[in-house]
């Protein structure tokens, strides 16, 4: 924004503290002239109808006087500038970091140094910014190049196999529609995940009163096909419970959590929970299954994009795009809700969704 140039800071404080010196300074002159006065008598007429003393008086006081105001004045204005640049340093510092990071860099961090005030809260307030920018930068950057080279798989792999079928005039058709088909099928996937990931982060969504009890027996009674095909069993208790947000969403944060469950179980006799339940100012709802020893360090990397968290082959027709629990946690932030994946002592995870009750 282009601004007419004015004032500096600096100059401003300057300029005020030496003109409340200057004003402090005449007032005290002029109470010392008062007292001066009660003191010297006034009962003879002189020069200009002044008395001697008083006009001996004034001769003395007056010169005194403006060497004092001007002794004020100039220490007023060098006292300022020094003062109101110390005072101000701190600004500067912040100001070269907003620069800095205007510029692209967002690695630098002010660290002020010093006792707890306005100004240290406001370095710390602008090196919080800073940390979550560049983590929040760093994330994007991750999460376009996942991208890209996941959308660029299936394109790649359907180039491969039209080549093929063009060179071998042999080639089964069937064959050659039923593998695009597939690869296809997995593009529209990942492209409506990656719209569905943009969408809940925008947050621009309708909120309205939600059961999640209904919510997960809607996306049990979905996937339980999928369950007992695998063998696994799963089940849906607790109460009913109500948060405020997106039917939609919630339904498909719900079917995430669970599907995951379901495809990263036992191969055989392993089960699926799903509980609701009401807490302090919150609805929960907690999704818990069996399922391969994970390592504790694995499991922040689960709500990361395009994270699979086991070495399962591509190949498995459940296993997703890898946006499965990163939709999840998307969503449970659009909600103003906290999302905590924990492994399963025995095997598994447990992932607890805490979202702020509806009234």
């Amino acid at each position: 924004m282009n601004r007419r140039p004015g004032l500096s800071a600096r100059l401003k404080l300057t300029i005020s503290y030496a003109g409340f010196l200057l004003l402090a300074g005449a007032v005290l002159l002029a109470v010392v002239w008062g007292s001066l006065l009660r003191y010297v008598p006034d009962n003879e007429q002189g020069l200009l109808g002044i008395s001697p003393n008083r006009y001996l008086l004034v001769r003395m006081f007056t010169p005194a006087a403006v060497t004092a105001v001007t002794f004020l004045l100039l220490f007023g204005v060098l006292g300022g500038w020094i003062l109101a640049g110390r005072m101000l340093a701190p600004l500067t510092r912040i100001a070269d970091a907003a620069r800095l990071a205007a510029s692209g860099s967002l690695s630098h961090r002010i660290r002020l140094a010093g006792p707890g005030d306005e100004f240290r809260e406001l370095a710390d307030v602008v090196d919080t910014m800073l940390e979550k920018l560049e983590s929040h930068l760093g994330e994007q950057q991750r999460f376009a190049a996942n991208a890209s080279h996941e959308l660029r798989t299936p394109l790649a792999i359907s180039q491969a196999i039209l080549d093929v079928a063009r060179n071998d005039p042999t080639y089964d058709r069937d064959e050659l529609i039923d593998r695009l088909r597939t690869v296809n099928t997995r593009s529209i996937d990942l492209t409506e995940a990656l719209l569905l990931l943009s969408r809940s982060d925008r947050r621009n969504f309708t909120r309205e009163p939600v059961d999640l009890s209904l919510i997960a027996e809607e996306a049990a009674e979905t996937l339980l096909p999928l369950a007992e095909e695998r063998r696994l069993t799963l089940d849906v208790t607790g109460e009913p419970v109500h948060a405020a947000g997106s039917a939609a969403l919630l339904l498909r944060m719900v079917t995430n959590l669970v599907q995951n469950a379901i495809v990263h179980n036992l191969p055989d006799g392993g089960t699926v929970t799903v509980h609701t339940e009401r807490r302090r100012y919150a609805s929960a709802l907690r999704v818990e299954n069996t399922g391969r020893v994970l390592r504790p360090e694995l499991i922040p990397t689960l709500t990361e994009p395009f994270q699979r968290g086991t070495e399962r082959a591509r190949t498995d027709e459940h296993a997703g795009v890898g946006l499965g629990l990163a939709i999840v946690h998307s969503i449970v932030r659009a909600h103003d809700g906290t999302l905590d994946l924990a492994p399963r002592p025995g095997g598994g995870l447990v992932a607890t969704v805490r979202l702020p009750a509806s009234r």
